[in-house]
């Protein structure tokens, strides 16, 4: 066995990611324009998820907790805390942001991944860029993932994750890498991570500018502490219709400006007040057989075959009948 094929549990630190530094990254960020909330980017609903959030099993969780602080907190402030930015630079080989290319085919990256899951093939996909500003946080939770004929642009993410931790369809799951890069020093907005399960300890990363941390987040359990300056109570005016704009590239005086589709302008902060990191992914794979049966599409998981596998494991364990009706008690059921 070579040393890419054994893998790591613990995370692989990056550093440094760039030796150009982390300019490019930053203008690139500021040319990309406007951010939005992670809220208003794809939604898809099944009759078993009517109604529910993207992301309704981090949601639920935030809200049994309190987040990671456990403050005793109103669920509207709890929504502003955690509707964060997200927008894509790069998905499969479509570029949204020119510039991010050499971000995707990093190679540092891809032996991090390598190294992750012990798969020797690396499939670089998606790179996407989350913007917190003050106030804000990031619930617990593990990323989406994805399986051969369902993912994210498919099927709910909460699915797919409900997917993952039943353990049903482990084999039809990829491999999975991320990095988290950031580009700037901050002692506020560290990433919270479990590495050895949600009942063990957890251990906080201060971010670097210029590095990047590799783990596979599908599994690992993390957060971002709160995103602060000097009032760490503060609660952003965040709202599903605000968004994040840049400051125009000639101002003298650059601010991002928080603005609000109905109230316009809301607040606005300086960079360092930010919390800024670009997410990069990458399948990994066994060997080129291994991504082909994905590339070609054999063997593909589809929306019946997967209800229908949990409901019979729910069945099995007494949890519902095998006829339960398909509808969002049984997305929350699964959930839970």
């Amino acid at each position: 066995m070579t040393s890419s094929q054994i893998a790591s549990a613990a995370p692989i630190l990056v550093d440094p990611l760039f030796d150009e530094g982390r300019r490019p990254m930053i203008e690139l960020a500021e040319r990309f324009g406007r951010y939005r909330t992670y809220g208003q980017h794809e939604r898809i609903e099944l009759d078993i998820g009517r109604g529910l959030l993207p992301r309704h099993d981090s949601v639920m969780n935030f809200m049994r907790t309190g987040g990671l602080r456990l403050a005793d907190e109103d669920p509207a402030t709890l929504a502003a805390r955690t509707s964060y930015f997200r927008e894509e630079y790069g998905y499969g080989d479509r570029v949204h942001a020119p510039g991010i290319e050499s971000f995707l085919g990093s190679e540092r990256l891809a032996d991090a991944a390598r190294r992750i899951h012990g798969r020797p093939v690396i499939e670089p996909a998606i790179a996407y860029a989350n913007l917190m500003v003050p106030g804000q946080e990031l619930a617990v939770h593990t990323d989406v993932p994805e399986f051969r004929g369902a993912n994210r642009k498919l099927l709910p993410q909460w699915l797919l994750v409900v997917m993952h931790h039943s353990g049903l369809f482990d084999p039809w799951r990829l491999r999975i890498a991320t990095g988290i890069a950031w580009f700037h020093d901050s002692d506020h907005g560290a990433l919270a991570y479990w590495p050895d399960g949600p009942g063990a300890p957890v251990e906080h990363h201060r971010i670097r500018a210029n590095t990047a941390l590799v783990l596979d987040t599908d599994t690992v359990f993390h957060g971002v502490d709160r995103v602060t300056d000097d009032s760490p109570e503060v609660v952003p005016p965040v709202s599903g219709t605000t968004a994040l704009v840049p400051p125009e590239p000639a101002d003298p005086d650059p601010w991002w400006t928080l603005v609000d589709d109905v109230a316009g302008p809301v607040a606005r902060h300086r960079w360092d007040d930010l919390r800024f990191s670009v997410s990069w992914k990458a399948y990994c794979f066994a060997d080129d057989a291994e991504r082909a049966a994905w590339v070609d599409h054999t063997d593909d998981l589809d929306e019946d075959r997967i209800v229908d596998r949990l409901v019979a494991d729910l069945a099995e364990r007494g949890v519902a009948p095998l006829d339960v009706p398909r509808d969002p008690d049984l997305g929350r059921l699964l959930i839970d």
